[in-house]
């Protein structure tokens, strides 16, 4: 057997985390301070989910899925090592996700268990993985997706981590999950809205990756059909019932408000 040293995996997986907003595992540790849990206990989820998140990213930036040769401004995995080098690492960071949520510092038995089930829920067949199976299918469709269609797909493929990430506090609590759940699920269609304005407002070297290949592929985006105006005033108003989602917490969750402020003002 070769010496790690030998194995660009390893740094790949280490590349392919690098940078990001970290917009997942801030609303894990947040989630968990509102309910009384340490960030020492919390991080392991907090380094779970990034660890996902970037799988997720290496594997969609692929040549068979969206084919970005730009993620974060930097070449993508696939680009900066090769095609094979980019699954294995998108493997083995999915793997670790999970082997974080294991660890014993998480808490309980019953709690590592109900981490790790919901978020294998969040990211499989029900989750994540059908979302981006529903953007490939929509891509070779013979009609665009309606703005339902739109908004299941994203619920899937952005939504499901976010709501995973946003749930975690009463999870390990065996708190009640409706507030942060309802938060988490406006807060998740307003940042794939923001994502498309982005497309059509943004500049590649500001937004970190490719813009614009949305209209030119003529895909249906929230912009394509409610357009630009529409479109924000959608964010804006998903953003509103995020923060009165809040609002059993009171001023205690001022500071997830003031995220879902910055999902749709940010510019990458």
């Amino acid at each position: 057997m070769a010496p790690m040293g030998d194995v660009p995996v390893v740094d790949a997986m280490r590349y392919a985390s690098a940078g990001g907003k970290r917009l997942r595992a801030f609303l894990v540790l947040e989630s968990a301070r509102l309910h009384g849990i340490g960030p020492e206990q919390a991080i392991w989820a907090a380094a779970a989910v990034e660890a996902l998140h970037a799988y997720s990213l290496v594997h969609d930036d692929l040549p068979c899925m969206d084919d970005d040769d730009l993620r974060r401004g930097l070449p993508t995995v696939h680009r900066q090592w090769d095609e094979a080098t980019a699954v294995l690492a998108g493997d083995a960071l999915q793997s670790l996700a999970f082997e974080l949520l294991s660890r014993p510092e998480m808490g309980e038995a019953q709690q590592r268990a109900d981490l790790v089930l919901g978020m294998a829920r969040a990211v499989g067949a029900q989750g994540m993985v059908l979302g981006q199976a529903l953007d490939i299918a929509a891509e070779t469709a013979d009609t665009p997706l309606t703005l339902a269609q739109i908004t299941e797909l994203q619920a899937g493929k952005t939504g499901a981590l976010i709501e995973w990430s946003a749930t975690v506090g009463p999870v390990m609590a065996g708190a009640d999950v409706a507030p942060l759940r309802a938060y988490s699920r406006a807060l998740g269609l307003a940042f794939q809205i923001a994502d498309d304005i982005l497309d059509v407002e943004g500049d590649a070297e500001t937004v970190g990756k490719a813009v614009g290949k949305d209209a030119e592929a003529g895909k249906a985006t929230f912009v394509s059909l409610l357009g630009l105006e529409g479109a924000k005033a959608r964010a804006q108003a998903l953003i509103d019932e995020a923060c009165q989602a809040l609002a059993p917490y009171a001023e205690e969750a001022e500071t997830l408000r003031e995220a879902a402020r910055f999902v749709i003002s940010r510019q990458s």
